[in-house]
């Protein structure tokens, strides 16, 4: 059975181009390159992105009408090659349940010329309900911008969708997947990709991983997506390389460089500079207003290694990020909790033969591995009453809807919840990897390849998104195709 994970997309070539340091430019104006963004938008503010093509000055105005009449305006950073020309700029003191209008330029100094003006928008949390959507797994397995295809279809079916918050489960890049001019398939179709000299093989300077992001934002689907819709990102593997962990020595004759630790520097680093995500560590709460908090996990910083996850202990968010879940959860005064949780822990994801990737394992039994430490967050919230927290994530290449409950589970200490995975938007699609027992997972809709296939195109149909309308009483949860239809629905109650 071929499962993402089983995987590993190929060779290394060379084509013409290269993306990445401006020129040096003196008679012409500066130029934003790739569009603007918003991000970790919550209540009273939120952070807007733009690129320059050289050394210029970021400035942002932003207003509740898209006339800029009353425009605030707020001076950014002096952008540099030091950051790859990147600049992000925190707007503070917004005004809830607002649609804010904003525009980015860059002003040379002294006077010598300033860009266009390039405008985005964003809303603020609203009391009365939210639209939040999710997914991820963005250019994997090979799998490019193709314009026979039309480019990155999934954002603009997700623009039409039209969420007020987005939240990108991972996966962002696939720094060790290469982008060919061409790929064949299994069943002789070739798919072809625009590619450059970087995206052809597996990115290891740091300039590389910066031209990974570069690359999927020179797609107009999702440059109009950013402009329209806020992004909480957050990484997972392959922003690095496939089934990653610290201190791992690289077994890939593809690379030169082998310490996992300075690879993941340098991809985290490109992370930072090309999404709006606020300066901190990847894990962090935006309260989206009254009715909702995102909580963002990350699973890639503080794991353990990947074995046979039977023994202790074993770490997925590593002790203090596992208490700071379990206190950010219990002191929430929203009304829903949504975890932004980059890994799945109803399934069995293997690394190789004798070796687990997620929380999981393969005894069906009472917690061993990860799974303690999973159990013990579970415990916390159901020792401090936590309610309504539902868990969403990508990662595994097909959608699916799992709920848990301690009736049907090994591990009983532990409030019923449902985790909910959507993706991939634009990669390879795989079948399911085995369910585990522990958490007593309860398959309520998958949506995946047929049997005996995997790694389909997403010219095959099977790419997804996930959307939850989130109102006082009930979460509506969706899963959504990119061709804009629905293909399961939930309410979920909120429990007092």
């Amino acid at each position: 059975m071929l499962t993402r994970r089983g995987f590993l997309a190929g060779s290394v070539a060379s084509v013409a181009a290269a993306c990445g340091k401006a020129p040096t430019v003196t008679g012409k104006r500066p130029v934003v390159t790739h569009g603007v963004q918003s991000g970790d938008v919550g209540s009273g503010r939120g952070n807007v992105w733009a690129r320059c093509d050289e050394p210029a000055r970021m400035v942002v105005e932003w207003d509740t009408t898209p006339s800029f009449a009353r425009a605030r305006r707020v001076a950014g950073p002096l952008v540099s090659p030091e950051g790859d020309l990147t600049g992000a700029v925190t707007l503070d003191g917004l005004p809830d349940g607002q649609t804010i209008a904003y525009r980015v330029r860059f002003e040379r100094e002294a006077a010598r010329g300033a860009s266009e003006w390039v405008a985005g928008r964003f809303a603020t949390p609203r009391a009365d309900r939210v639209r939040v959507a999710w997914t991820g797994d963005t250019c994997g397995q090979g799998y490019g911008r193709n314009p026979e295809f039309g480019g990155l279809l999934g954002f603009k079916a997700l623009r039409e969708a039209q969420p007020s918050l987005f939240i990108n489960s991972g996966d962002l890049i696939y720094g060790d997947n290469p982008i060919l001019p061409e790929q064949k398939l299994d069943d002789g179709r070739i798919w072809k990709n625009i590619s450059n000299e970087r995206v052809a093989r597996v990115a290891q300077s740091l300039d590389d991983f910066r031209a990974r992001f570069a690359y999927n934002f020179e797609d107009e689907h999702l440059r109009a997506f950013a402009a329209d819709v806020p992004v909480i990102a957050q990484w997972d593997d392959h922003e690095t390389h496939n089934n990653w962990y610290p201190d791992q020595r690289l077994e890939d004759d593809r690379y030169t460089e082998r310490d996992i630790n300075r690879l993941a520097a340098r991809a985290l680093r490109a992370t930072y500079e090309w999404y709006p995500i606020t300066r901190g560590p990847v894990n962090r709460v935006i309260r989206h207003g009254p009715l909702l908090d995102v909580v963002v996990v990350d699973c890639r910083s503080f794991r353990s290694a990947n074995d046979a996850n039977l023994d202790h202990p074993r770490a997925m968010l590593g002790g203090p990020q596992a208490t700071w879940l379990v206190e950010t959860l219990a002191a929430s005064t929203a009304r829903w909790k949504i975890v932004a949780c980059d890994q799945p822990f109803t399934m069995q994801v293997t690394d190789g033969p004798n070796a687990q990737e997620g929380w999981a394992n393969t005894d069906h039994g009472p917690p061993r591995g990860r799974e303690v430490e999973l159990a013990r967050i579970l415990a916390g919230l159901h020792a401090q009453r936590t309610r309504n927290v539902v868990w969403v994530t990508a990662d595994v290449h097909f959608a699916a809807a799992h709920h848990c409950d301690p009736t049907r589970a090994r591990f009983a200490d532990f409030d019923p919840f449902w985790q909910f995975i959507a993706g991939p938007i634009h990669a390879g699609t795989f079948r399911t990897d085995p369910l585990d027992a522990t958490f007593g997972p309860e398959v309520k809709f998958e949506w995946m390849p047929d049997e005996g296939k995997g790694n389909l195109p997403p010219s095959d149909g099977l790419q997804s998104f996930g959307t939850i309308d989130v109102a006082k009483d009930a979460l509506a949860v969706s899963i959504v195709g990119i061709d804009g239809k629905s293909r399961y629905r939930v309410e979920v109650p909120w429990t007092a």
